[in-house]
């Protein structure tokens, strides 16, 4: 069974940087699936951030964040992470770890693309 947990979250000035870190704790993903971060602030709607699509480790990132993070995976460890830098305060949010078993070689930007979600992490980033 996946099971994704979230960590690394935490308060941070505006020009920081932080690390994510989502473990699939069942160990069940193998290095074809795809991987990604959304986040959600207040009011607002889930929000893509970036994703990773199989062993060849191909991403896509929206122009929000295009630049300043960057997502990895380390197969070995089952863990997928999200490299934050030059943090800004529209970053701050709840940012959860989707899984979809499957090679998604194009588009995976919307949560109906996921089929397991992580409890989320809480990024807040002051000005």
């Amino acid at each position: 069974q996946v099971q994704l947990v979230e960590s690394g979250g935490g308060l941070v000035q505006t020009g920081g940087s932080l690390r994510l870190s989502c473990a699939d704790s069942g160990r069940t993903l193998n290095s074809r699936s795809t991987m990604a971060w959304f986040r959600q602030a207040p009011g607002k709607e889930r929000e893509f951030v970036a994703r990773v699509s199989g062993s060849a480790g191909m991403t896509y990132y929206p122009a929000s964040v295009k630049g300043r993070f960057t997502i990895s995976r380390d197969n070995s460890k089952n863990t997928v992470y999200l490299q934050m830098n030059s943090l800004k305060p529209e970053d701050t949010a709840r940012y959860y770890c989707a899984a979809n078993p499957r090679l998604l070689p194009v588009g995976g930007t919307t949560p109906s693309d996921y089929d397991y979600w992580g409890q989320g992490t809480q990024v807040t980033v002051s000005s």
